[in-house]
């Protein structure tokens, strides 16, 4: 019975961990950003025709990225940026843009 529970805890403690460890850097995606800027507003309020940034969830951004780097989301100028970025660029972009607040 002890050592289920000391498993337990040794499961809890590393499985928040990794969701610790898998989160973007804002400071890194604030960096990154500046290409965004152009044409989602300087703090991702977005500017007519394209979508505000700022407020949107980390899961929910990243995915979008994916779709535009992968073509399911057949935009060519996303497409463009989206290609040129890793994994953690996305997770930090959207961390910076989760941070910031709606407008």
């Amino acid at each position: 019975m002890k050592s289920t529970g000391l498993l337990i805890g040794f499961v809890a403690f590393f499985g928040v961990f990794g969701l610790a460890q898998a989160a973007g850097d804002a400071a890194a995606g604030k960096a990154k950003a500046t290409t965004c800027a152009g044409c989602h507003g300087a703090s991702g309020e977005g500017k007519a025709p394209n979508p505000a940034l700022a407020g949107m969830a980390e899961d929910k951004f990243v995915q979008a990225l994916k779709d535009y780097k992968s073509g399911k989301n057949n935009k060519p100028i996303m497409k463009g940026f989206a290609s040129q970025l890793s994994e953690k660029d996305m997770e930090n972009l959207a961390a910076y843009y989760a941070s910031l607040k709606k407008k």
